[in-house]
C-alpha cells in the first residue's frame, strides 16, 4: 500500500542525474559549513533555487533512498576520542562480525570489509571500523569487548593524530581529473577534545539527530529546540557558540553511495583506502600535500604500526572506475615525489561490503549501552 508521503513524492524526480537535483546536491553535500539558522533556505540560495523546490526535492530523494540521511554533522574527533580500527577476524566469522558491528555497536560508524590486490602487510585485517568512545570511557576496553563478541583474534587501534582533508562532495568529484588539487596545502585540523556543559550536550543531542522526511521544512530548528527543552533563541545561541568553537561540522545530505538506486544509478562504485609511509617528522608536511587533492574525502596522520608496515599517512577516495581511482593515487604519489617527500611504502585497501552510520558520542548513551551489554563501569572507564 502506498503511503500519503510516497504518493506526494511519486511525481518528483529523485535521481541524481536530474539537473535540478544535481544542482542541489552539489551544494548540500558539503558546502553548508557550520551552523546556520535556515539550512534549507541556505541550500536554495547557493543553488539559485526556491526553498520550496529544495525541500520538495530533498524529501523525494530521502524518501526514495537516494539520500540516506540529512543531518547536522559534528566534528566528532573533538567531542569523543576516536580511531580507525582494523580487525583480524577468521574468514568464517567475517560476515557475522560485520553484522554485529553494524547492528549492535552504536559507537562504530563506518563498517567496511576491505581487501588488497596482493598479499601485503595487513591484508589479513579484513574488517575495518571507525570508532568513537565518549569521554571518560576506555577505547581498549571497548575493543576487547567487541573482539570477544565477534571472534576477532587481533585488532589495531589507529587514532587520528591530525586531519588534512574532510568532505564528501561525491557529485563534484565525478568530474575531477587525476592530479587536480588546490593551490594551498591542506589545512591541519587537530583532534583535541572539547569539554561541553550539560546544556551544550542537551542542545547537541537534539541538533545532531538525522532528519525524517516530515522534518524537512522551513525553520527546522524550532522543533529541535522544543525537543531539547530550551527556547529557540537559546538553542540557536548555543548552536552558534558550538559552531564558533569548531565543534560543529556542516549541514549535510549524505548520498547512498554504496548501493544502486531504484533506477540503477550509483553515486560511486569503488572505495579506496590509501596508505603511505613517509619519514618520521614529515607526517604533517606529507599530510598537507596529500590533503590538496580534491578527489579525497578524508586524509589523516594515523600510525599503522608493524601490522601495516608502519604507514603513517592514510586517505580515502571514491570513484566509479577502479583504473581511474588508481590514476588518482598515482597522481598523488607523483606529487609527493615532486614535493621531495620520500615514500618508502604504499598500499591500497579496497572497500567491499560496507555500511555507514553516525557514531554515537554521548557519555550518557555510552553508560546505558555498557550497562545493557554487561560491560562494567570499572572495565569501560578511561
Amino acid at each position: 500500500m502506498t503511503t500519503v508521503e510516497e504518493r506526494a513524492t511519486e511525481a518528483v524526480p529523485a535521481e541524481i542525474s536530474d539537473p535540478v537535483n544535481a544542482r542541489i546536491l552539489a551544494v548540500s553535500e558539503d558546502r553548508i559549513a557550520g551552523f546556520v539558522n535556515e539550512p534549507f533556505a541556505e541550500i536554495a540560495f547557493s543553488a539559485d533555487l526556491s526553498e520550496a523546490i529544495v525541500i520538495e526535492r530533498l524529501r523525494a530523494m530521502l524518501s526514495s533512498g537516494v539520500i540516506r540521511r540529512i543531518r547536522q554533522t559534528l566534528m566528532a574527533t573533538n567531542l569523543a576520542p576516536g580511531a580507525l580500527v582494523a580487525w583480524r577476524v577468521p574468514s568464517e566469522k567475517l560476515d557475522s562480525a560485520f553484522t554485529y558491528m553494524v547492528e549492535k555497536d552504536p559507537f562504530s560508524g563506518h563498517v567496511v570489509i576491505r581487501s588488497t590486490d596482493a598479499d601485503t602487510p595487513g591484508s589479513v585485517y579484513r574488517l575495518w571500523t571507525t570508532l568513537k568512545v565518549p569521554q571518560g570511557f576506555s577505547m581498549t576496553a571497548h575493543c576487547d569487548f567487541l573482539a570477544n563478541e565477534v571472534g576477532a583474534d587481533a585488532y589495531r587501534i589507529m587514532p587520528a593524530k591530525r586531519l588534512f582533508a574532510l568532505g564528501v562532495g561525491h557529485m563534484r568529484r565525478r568530474a575531477i581529473e587525476p592530479g587536480e588539487r588546490s593551490d594551498e596545502a591542506g589545512r591541519v585540523l587537530d583532534t583535541n577534545i572539547v569539554e561541553l556543559s550539560p546544556l551544550e550536550w542537551q542542545v547537541l543531542t537534539a541538533l545532531k539527530r538525522e532528519f525524517s522526511v516530515e522534518e524537512i521544512t522551513p525553520n527546522p530548528w524550532r522543533a529541535r529546540a522544543a525537543e531539547a527543552g530550551v527556547p529557540l533563541e537559546q538553542f540557536i545561541h548555543v548552536a552558534r557558540s558550538l559552531s564558533a568553537r569548531e565543534v560543529i561540522g556542516r549541514f549535510s545530505t549524505f548520498l547512498e553511495h554504496v548501493k544502486p538506486s531504484a533506477a540503477g544509478e550509483r553515486v560511486t562504485r569503488y572505495n579506496a583506502l590509501f596508505h603511505w609511509r613517509v619519514p618520521a617528522g614529515r607526517e604533517i608536511e606529507a599530510g598537507r600535500e596529500v590533503g590538496r587533492h580534491h578527489i579525497l574525502t578524508h586524509a589523516y596522520w594515523r600510525e599503522g604500526g608493524p601490522e601495516f608496515a608502519n604507514v603513517n599517512i592514510m586517505a580515502v577516495a571514491h570513484g566509479t572506475d577502479k583504473v581511474l581511482v588508481l590514476e588518482h593515487k598515482a597522481a598523488i604519489d607523483k606529487h609527493l615525489e615532486e614535493a621531495g617527500i620520500p615514500v618508502t611504502y604504499t598500499n591500497v585497501f579496497w572497500g567491499g561490503r560496507s555500511d555507514i552510520k553516525p557514531s554515537e558520542i554521548s557519555p550518557v548513551e555510552y553508560e546505558a549501552w555498557a550497562d545493557s551489554v554487561g560491560l562494567s563501569p570499572a572495565a569501560s572507564a578511561g
